[in-house]
């Protein structure tokens, strides 16, 4: 009797078994916050075939389900993969390749870092990036002497965080044929006394730039190779990279094609006429690894270089307004041609006051009101108040960067005046008019890391806790509109919130597994969160 009662019970085991749905992955035992429509969380979820399949309680998903893996989390939290919806990825990468100017304190620190750099790397341009003077105890522009003594010979150009600004050395303005007293649209070639100083501004900048060779397809994988291997350490499972050449673009797909680029890349294409004209040719390209429909053109510089164009002179210095990039009719002209495009978008970086009423008045008279073009204005950095309801009259999506409020905040009263810093990375208020905002990092100019976005958002202090009380905190986020904007309003800004940026049914696989839960945890203890595990389409990547 014995043995036919144990005989039965396997019967029973075996039949419910063989009844369970076969799937790929069980992740349970977890905090996830779905970040659907109602901020639900969930204990558990199964994913088949790269997608999500069921959500639910760990005992419902184990009942239903059987996986060739399965993971118990352990009580750790779990959102969708982060999406940063500004940054340059490949740029990032090529950074890479060249001298770490980030976090540097004084010139003397630089010239230090080219040496140490030169020596290991003999060869060609001598080329870096992240210097900013406003981290400088002299907080002034540099000049380019002691570049011209230590290499006479050699084509130095070293750029500012923004990427805004840059210093050449005499070797590389000759290459450039670049002459004191030489103007230009929407650049500076900087002077003092009638000598060259080196620093150019803005369009000056790529004189030089287009002196330098070009890379090597072997360089440009291992850029997109470096860049994903660090952003899936952070986290993110899709990067907006924000201004990328069609030769690029092909690249990503040859490299998708043999699967060593997982990383999924929404690209804007740069502002150029063979761009242009390879998408409209082409049409929008979609995979799910892959999705170019857009064009980023730049309308103005940025403010820590005082390129960003203003309504009103910049207070610390006198009659300088800043500029615009490129005449107003070129911008009408080039939106009308996108405009005639279905499904394509236009993404224009405007910093300063200026430029954002510009933009807003050129994509006013082609959007003509409501529509669901999602075009954007990327960093909508200094907003006029009389401005504010354009982005909700005309739909237009502001693409802002919270990291920028608080490096920019030591400085920005003092170079915007206090007034017009009341309209200065004023996220709440810019989220108000349409009910959603895409948050990004515009790394490298900021650190790549979205824990740093979602503590700047919601908590506006450094890593020091300044400002006591923190920065404009009227603008700051709550957490779950900051974690909504890093993933599934970052999905909605690029057409996307159908496949990603939530946990649910029918959606790709993309999530991390966080060490805290930021969400509750004191705003304190934000900044010590660690990613321990990120997944794309079910499949661990890091």
């Amino acid at each position: 009797m014995v043995r036919f009662f144990i005989l039965f019970n396997l019967l029973i085991t075996n039949t419910l078994f063989a009844q369970k749905t076969q799937v790929d992955l069980i992740i349970h035992n977890a905090i996830v916050y779905t970040v659907n429509a109602k901020m639900d969380k969930a204990e558990a979820f199964a994913v088949k075939d790269a997608k999500i399949v069921a959500v639910g309680a760990s005992r419902d998903i184990l009942s239903k389900y059987k996986a060739k893996k399965t993971l118990d989390a352990m009580g750790k939290t779990i959102t969708p993969g982060f999406i940063d919806a500004h940054a340059h990825f490949y740029g990032y990468g090529s950074n890479l390749q060249t001298v770490d100017l980030v976090g540097t304190k004084s010139w003397e620190e630089i010239i230090e870092k080219c040496q140490a750099f030169a020596k290991q790397n003999t060869e060609g341009w001598l080329l870096g990036r992240g210097w900013d003077q406003n981290d400088w105890a002299i907080k002034e522009y540099p000049t380019k002497e002691k570049l011209d003594a230590l290499f006479p010979n050699r084509p130095v150009l070293l750029t500012r965080v923004d990427g805004h600004a840059a210093i050449a050395n005499q070797k590389a303005l000759d290459l450039a044929s670049v002459k004191a007293g030489q103007t230009l649209t929407g650049g500076e070639i900087v002077v003092k006394n009638g000598v060259l100083t080196g620093v150019l501004v803005d369009n000056a900048i790529g004189l030089v730039r287009s002196q330098i060779p070009p890379k090597t397809e072997k360089d440009d994988r291992q850029a997109l190779l470096e860049a994903q291997k660090n952003c899936f350490a952070v986290g993110l499972t899709t990067v907006v990279d924000c201004g990328l050449d069609y030769k690029t673009v092909e690249l990503i797909e040859k490299m998708n094609a043999d699967k060593s680029l997982k990383m999924r890349l929404y690209v804007m294409l740069s502002d150029g006429r063979a761009n242009y004209e390879y998408l409209f040719k082409r049409g929008i390209i979609k995979t799910d690894r892959l999705n170019v429909r857009s064009f980023k053109l730049y309308a103005d510089g940025a403010l820590g270089s005082r390129g960003a164009c203003l309504l009103h002179p910049y207070a610390d210095r006198p009659n300088h307004f800043g500029f615009l990039l490129k005449d107003k009719a070129y911008y009408e002209a080039v939106m009308s041609k996108i405009a005639e495009h279905e499904g394509m978008q236009a993404c224009t970086h405007a910093i300063g006051d200026s430029a954002n009423r510009e933009i807003l008045r050129i994509y006013g008279s082609i959007l003509r009101g409501s529509n669901d073009r999602r075009w954007r204005i990327e960093h909508a950095q200094v907003v006029n108040q009389a401005d504010f309801a354009l982005f909700k009259k005309y739909n237009v999506v502001p693409s802002v960067q919270p990291t920028h409020a608080t490096s920019d905040m030591y400085w920005a009263g003092a170079r915007l005046g206090k007034e017009a810093e009341k309209g200065a990375y004023a996220f709440k208020q810019l989220l108000d008019q349409n009910g959603w905002i895409p948050l990004g990092t515009d790394f490298p100019v900021e650190d790549i890391n979205p824990i740093l976005t979602f503590y700047a958002a919601v908590v506006r202090r450094d890593a020091k806790n300044y400002p006591e009380g923190g920065y404009q905190m009227g603008n700051a986020l709550s957490r779950e509109e900051t974690l909504r904007g890093m993933t599934i309003w970052a999905a909605k800004a690029n057409f996307e919130e159908h496949e990603k940026g939530s946990i649910e049914v029918g959606k790709f696989a993309d999530f991390i597994i966080l060490s805290q839960d930021i969400m509750t945890a004191l705003p304190s203890d934000i900044l010590k969160t660690k990613v321990n595990a990120t997944f794309v389409g079910g499949e661990k990547v890091f």
